[in-house]
């Protein structure tokens, strides 16, 4: 019998269920079988929501670098005056714009000026970093024209600024209000630099869920911020849009080829890289720190078979007696452990999948419960919790708990395979 046996046959998981479904007072195991099918249930959960939520960041991150910030910044190397003075600006910033438009994968290619100066409205102060910009390349510019909440009408750019809704709420201001900019690099006079005082009107505001770039981020005209920053007929950079921003190095030489002049390029990397390897390894470590959660909830599986091998032992003497070879005992007891994992991986994909769906509701009512102030978008940076569910990330999870279900279930198999029907049966 045991030399026509083919592996996995139907007895071997008849055997294998009636072991499961036992009753304590029949010697089963049933409530070592629960804990051990709740704890991967729960492990797996835990991987797949902490993962989802990484992802999530990373993707909210990436997306609003990617959506309210250039892909590449092409800026002119620094140069000395006539009078000796260090400048970095672009006198011929229409033309090089136009070249730059026509390489390869670039999407969009916009000039601009940018300053950093002081906002008052309402007796309230907050310091901000303008750009000036024509009004046809702020539509182009995906977080701004489409963000995530807005005020007041884009089309009216041109007759006012554009504001972050983290400055809006600290200045006390909405559409329609005025606030003045400050900035100590004013008019250039007989007795010195002056700073420069001006007004405008807010005629749009926006939301794009970061709070680095909603607190301190202003869009104004581009001619009107020549003016109001000493920058006639030149620009401070141009800003690139790519087709492909994850691989921005491929664009480099084709941008510096058709630069045609002593220029430096600045991607969104160079200036997030640090930042998005200090995530990876982040991520990395929460990996492997959920896994080890993961194998302690495995290593339930392990007392359970070892019990029910302790348990079984007379029925194991019984089959080793009617014919079933070592490896039918193994795979009998090899499937017991291994259903418990596959039960509690498939329950804990559901419920971890399910989570990351409904992310939001929860933390809804976590925050509730907590009685508000659980998200802070100031320390966090993103207004909300995000969540992302990638199928990879399910995958790993998926065959991190099998793998380690079917390995630890292999041991106390074997030890119930290798077991003396004789010394099972001696006290029969």
């Amino acid at each position: 019998m045991s030399g026509r046996t083919k592996p996995f046959s139907g007895f071997e998981f008849m055997i294998a269920w009636r072991y499961l479904r036992a009753r304590r007072a029949e010697g089963g195991v049933s409530v070592m079988t629960w804990i051990s099918f709740i704890g991967i249930a729960l492990a797996v959960m835990a991987l797949i929501a902490t993962l989802a939520v990484r992802s999530g960041f990373r993707y909210e991150f990436v997306g609003t670098i990617l959506g309210a910030n250039p892909h590449i910044s092409v800026l002119s190397a620094a140069r000395l005056t006539e009078s000796g003075q260090t400048v970095r600006s672009l006198p011929d910033y229409a033309e090089l714009a136009e070249r730059l438009s026509t390489v390869e994968g670039v999407v969009h290619a916009a000039p601009v000026v940018t300053g950093q100066v002081m906002a008052s409205a309402q007796g309230r102060n907050a310091g901000v970093v303008v750009n000036g910009i024509h009004a046809r390349d702020l539509a182009q510019v995906p977080l701004i024209a489409e963000p995530e909440r807005s005020w007041g009408d884009l089309a009216r750019f041109d007759d006012g600024i554009a504001i972050g809704s983290g400055v809006a709420r600290e200045l006390g201001v909405t559409v329609g209000d005025r606030i003045r900019l400050i900035s100590p690099d004013g008019a250039r006079t007989a007795f010195g630099t002056s700073p420069r005082v001006s007004a405008y009107e807010v005629t749009y505001i926006f939301q794009v869920g970061r709070y680095d770039i909603d607190a301190t981020r202003v869009y104004m005209p581009f001619a009107e911020a020549q003016i109001y920053f000493n920058r006639d007929g030149v620009a401070d950079e141009i800003e690139v849009i790519v087709e492909d921003p994850d691989n921005v190095n491929r664009y480099t030489l084709p941008i510096l080829q058709a630069a045609g002049r002593d220029v430096v390029l600045w991607t969104w990397q160079d200036s997030s890289g640090a930042y998005l390897q200090a995530l990876q390894m982040e991520d990395n470590i929460m990996f492997v720190i959920l896994s080890i959660l993961v194998l302690i909830a495995t290593m339930n599986i392990v007392s359970g078979l070892i019990m029910l091998v302790k348990n079984k032992s007379h029925d194991i003497g019984i089959l080793r007696t009617v014919g079933l070879s070592e490896g039918s005992i193994l795979r009998v007891f090899f499937i017991c452990g291994s259903s418990v994992g596959l039960a509690g991986t498939v329950v804990g994909v559901a419920l971890g999948c399910a989570f990351a769906i409904w992310i939001d509701p929860i933390f809804s009512f976590v925050n509730w419960v907590a009685g508000g102030g659980v998200w802070d978008p100031s320390v966090r940076l993103l207004s909300q919790l995000p969540a992302r569910l990638e199928w990879g990330d399910v995958a790993s999870a998926v065959t991190l708990s099998l793998g380690l279900s079917f390995v630890v279930t292999i041991f106390p198999a074997r030890r119930a395979a290798r077991m003396n029907p004789v010394e099972a049966l001696r006290y029969e």
